[in-house]
């Protein structure tokens, strides 16, 4: 993910940036076993005569990602945490998104996924075209400002949770 880059270049005062993903015992299971066997690998191998590279046989085996909308169940849970100092006080701070899978399949077809992927890229088009950003040359989100930006994910299906004292766990 690029925007631990981006925000790094244009927050230089950020002590830490992570990124990161949960996902559930089973998946990790699933493919803790791939690896195991070999399955993740890029490296070719011969098989049958045939070199074959491991991850690209398994993609070849796999249902197209478009088919799992209609069973895909649970939710996406995005958000970023900050934590600093504002008017000399600690403080910390979380904005975040919740997303059902199945409400997502409901209304565009698709998982929430590709609906929070899709919403938002929309919505930076969307104050391009309406002025609300107007810097020439190509920029990332947090270099605008970003009220209108809030507003219309707001708006159009991505809304914002906020938490001024979340729980944070290491």
């Amino acid at each position: 993910h690029e925007e631990i880059e981006s925000l790094a270049k244009n927050i230089p005062e950020a002590k830490r940036i992570r990124f990161f993903m949960t996902f559930g015992q089973s998946y990790l299971d699933h493919m803790r076993c791939l690896e195991d066997v070999g399955m993740l690998s890029t490296t070719p191998v011969n098989f049958n005569g045939q070199e074959i590279v491991p991850i690209q046989f398994l993609k070849a085996l796999l249902p197209d990602p478009a088919s799992l909308g209609p069973r895909t169940k649970g939710k996406t849970n995005i958000g970023c945490i900050f934590t600093g100092k504002k008017d000399g006080k600690e403080k910390t701070y979380y904005i975040y998104n919740v997303c059902d899978h199945q409400e997502c399949y409901k209304e565009v077809g698709s998982q929430a996924i590709s609906y929070t992927t899709g919403v938002p890229a929309m919505c930076g088009a969307l104050m391009l075209l309406t002025g609300k950003w107007t810097t020439k040359g190509v920029h990332t989100v947090e270099e605008f400002d970003p009220d209108p930006y809030l507003d219309a994910l707001d708006k159009y299906g991505l809304p914002r949770s906020e938490s001024h004292a979340p729980a944070l766990v290491d």
